[in-house]
This record gives structure tokens, sequence and C-alpha cells, in this order.
């Protein structure tokens, strides 16, 4: 049997967990090293840059692994809906702290597609937090509510496999995570309710294959 890792021993001697969205970014953007002459960063190393406290951030951090153009390359789509799938059902089952395999730990993203979505993405972010993004409804982050967002993140994971076989189909699940991601972490329910809609959506779009693929 493979050995385990937990995530929260790997990320002991990482930066203290981010306060806040634009601090995931933060994150992201510097303890990644950009000039390594390896073309791929590990996904321990993602996620030891947004630390170890909350589901929220670790799946932000997939999720815009998800709907990056790291995906692009074949397999990509399948992985990332794989290890959201693990920290989702953990997450649905109450462990207060996610573990993934070494082996996923070890597995590697993209550098340069990933690092350039991210700094593309980090000003907008900063630009619209505090406005379009804020701690309410906060009720909808935590309790039987944030059980709810791990079986939608489970449910956007399974659909993302059959939606891999038409052009930018995983993008609606991946979007769905981002939500779910950035909602747990800046407490937002108003964006974790957009997730179960995005969520919704994706399982609307993947129907008619699952039912082919049942009738065949």
């Amino acid at each position: 049997m493979p050995p385990t890792f937990d995530t929260a021993q790997h990320v002991r001697t990482a930066a203290a967990q981010p306060d806040c969205l634009s601090d995931v970014f933060y994150e992201l953007t510097t303890r990644v090293n950009r000039d390594s002459p390896q073309d791929g960063v590990r996904l321990g190393v993602l996620l030891s840059a947004v630390g170890r406290r909350s589901y929220g951030p670790l799946l932000l951090v997939i999720g815009l692994f998800a709907i990056s153009p790291a995906t692009i390359l074949p397999g990509m789509t399948s992985v990332a809906a794989a290890v959201t799938l693990l920290v989702a059902t953990q997450m649905a089952f109450g462990m207060k702290r996610p573990w993934l395999p070494r082996r996923v730990l070890e597995l590697r993203v993209p550098r340069g597609p990933f690092v350039a979505f991210v700094d593309r993405a980090r000003p907008h972010v900063e630009r619209v937090e505090g406005d379009l993004i804020r701690p309410r409804l906060e009720v909808l982050t935590r309790g039987p509510f944030a059980a709810l967002v791990a079986l939608c993140v489970v449910l956007a994971a399974l659909v993302t496999f059959p939606l891999s076989i038409i052009p930018f189909g995983p993008l609606l699940p991946g979007l769905a995570v981002v939500l779910f991601g950035i909602g747990m972490t800046a407490r937002d329910g108003v964006l974790t309710s957009l997730g179960v809609g995005f969520t919704i959506a994706a399982l609307w779009l993947a129907v008619p294959f699952i039912a082919h693929a049942f009738a065949g």
C-alpha cells in the first residue's frame, strides 16, 4: 500500500494561513519558484502555499488548476477532477484536515501556464475583493451548509469526467469549484450559492453523456 501524506504535516513549515482571498493569490505568486529549471511545480508546493486550516483555499487552488491552461495537456483534467474528488469527499465526511497520498502531492502542474494564469487573475481579485467578494450570508459557508458544499464539489468532480470529452466541457464544473473555494475562503455565502447553480448547470450538461453511456 503506497504511503499517504497528511497535508497538514506537509505544510507545517509553510507561511501562516492566508486570512483573505488576496492573501491566497499573494502566496501562490510569491512562493512558487518561477526560475526553476523543472517544467512542473509539485502540487504539494501549491497546497503548502495556501496553508492548512481550511478547505476553502485548497479547493480554490485545485479549481484554479482545473480551469487554467495547464489542463490543455492530456490527462490533466482527469487528474484535477480526481484530486478534487478526494479532497471534497474528506470534507463531506467532516475531516478537519485533509490528507493526500504522497504520490498525489508529487504530481507536477505545468509551471508556466499555471503561474501566468495566477498572475493575470491576481490583480482582478484584489480589485473586486471587498466590493464583490466579502463576508455575507456566512451561515451558508459553515455547519450543514459546508457539508452541502462538499457534496456539490463531489458532484462537480464526478461530472467533469464525462464532460472532458467535449471542448471546454470541464470549464463549468471547474468554475463551480472555484466559486466554492472563493466562497469558503472569503466566507461569502452568495458565491457558494452561485457555485451550487454552476454545479446544477454542469450536471444538466453532463446528463446526455451519462445517459448515453448507460444506454450503450
